[in-house]
């Protein structure tokens, strides 16, 4: 099942069911709980990002080929950050280049995200994947000279800006992907093809993540894993390849879809 979520036109949060003839199917009951699919064609005046995450973790250095470009050495354990609620973007909003903080070295990461169904801990390799929700396409904005210059030896500052993680276009669940390391996984700058490659070429797999972010820790339903980026990134381009205002960027991953944001400089309130 493809699940979206939406703002309706009373300004009413819904969710609805994706149907193979386009329309899609209002939602009854709590996503997180077996909602039922009622008759009642959702009215979707604007698609939001399919959940709200209750925390969202990053893994970096996740894909081999992505680890060569960068001459870096492949991790012992997978390497953890997190990224703010604040970072949270709709599909077709805005991510915005931080000009109070500025930057000037704005990255893309197209990045399969996992989402966690209920509570999980200590979890196994064997039955990790009985805990996702499902999956959805993300956007690792990163602002890479506070992430490796500026951010005192921690990624978080170049990954924690306002819009940083747009997900979207819509939640699958696993029935419908139930390998989620056979997938093709692409990033689409101004119609250019940046990043193409497959979730097979993860160093630390989906299983594998849940197990070591599970263990001796919580994760609770919402949480959302975004699970690392292949190789072609902005700052491996030749020459290097920024962010700028009037781009459009795109996450493609098979079975799930696009997810599409214009880039604009940040308005101060």
């Amino acid at each position: 099942m493809k699940i979206i979520r939406y703002l309706d036109p009373a300004r009413k949060i819904g969710h609805a069911a994706l149907q193979s003839d386009g329309w899609a199917l209002e939602l009854d009951g709590d996503i997180y709980s077996s909602p039922i699919i009622s008759e009642r064609p959702a009215r979707v005046e604007k698609l939001l990002a399919p959940v709200v995450p209750t925390t969202i973790m990053g893994v970096g250095l996740n894909y081999r080929q992505h680890a060569a470009e960068g001459k870096m050495e492949i991790p012992k354990y997978p390497i953890l950050f997190v990224k703010g609620l604040n970072t949270l973007q709709n599909p077709g909003d805005p991510i915005e280049i931080p000009t109070h903080l500025a930057s000037t070295e704005v990255d893309y990461e197209c990045e399969l995200a996992v989402v966690i169904g209920k509570p999980c801990k200590n979890v196994s390799r064997k039955h990790a994947l009985d805990y996702v929700l499902g999956y959805t396409c993300a956007n690792d904005v990163s602002a890479r000279d506070w992430q490796l210059k500026k951010g005192g030896g921690q990624w978080c500052r170049g990954k924690f800006f306002d819009t940083f993680a747009p997900l979207g276009p819509c939640l699958v669940t696993p029935e419908t992907i139930p390998d989620p390391n056979k997938l093709q996984i692409k990033t689409i700058l101004n119609g250019k093809t940046m990043q193409d490659w497959n979730t097979n070429d993860m160093i630390f797999d989906v299983p594998a993540l849940i197990e070591f972010l599970s263990a001796s820790t919580t994760l609770l339903p919402g949480t959302v894993i975004l699970t690392g980026t292949p190789h072609g990134v902005g700052m491996a381009q030749k020459p290097l390849r920024w962010l700028v205002p009037g781009d459009t960027v795109t996450i493609e991953i098979e079975q799930i879809g696009q997810l599409t944001n214009p880039v604009e400089l940040e308005v101060s309130p």
